[in-house]
């Protein structure tokens, strides 16, 4: 599952894949603003068929904080 969010993260940041870790943060490491977020987790949501609420947004920090509410959403590697 990492590939294939470092993939997306890149894509969607303009970031190096190399530099996405599970322990990697949005804000603090990618510079990534609301808005950035907020079309991440449409791509996620579309290559992840998943629905992830706003409200739950807030805690999605980091790549693994990601990887692991999928997870717990059924969604499998």
């Amino acid at each position: 599952m990492l590939e294939k969010m470092r993939e997306i993260i890149a894509e969607q940041l303009n970031c190096e894949e190399g530099n996405i870790t599970p322990e990697t943060s949005f804000k603090d490491d990618l510079g990534a603003d609301s808005l950035d977020l907020f079309e991440l987790v449409m791509a996620l949501e579309d290559e992840y068929s998943v629905e992830i609420p706003a409200e739950e947004l807030q805690e999605l920090t980091t790549v693994g904080a990601v990887m692991e509410y999928l997870k717990n959403k059924g969604v499998e590697a």
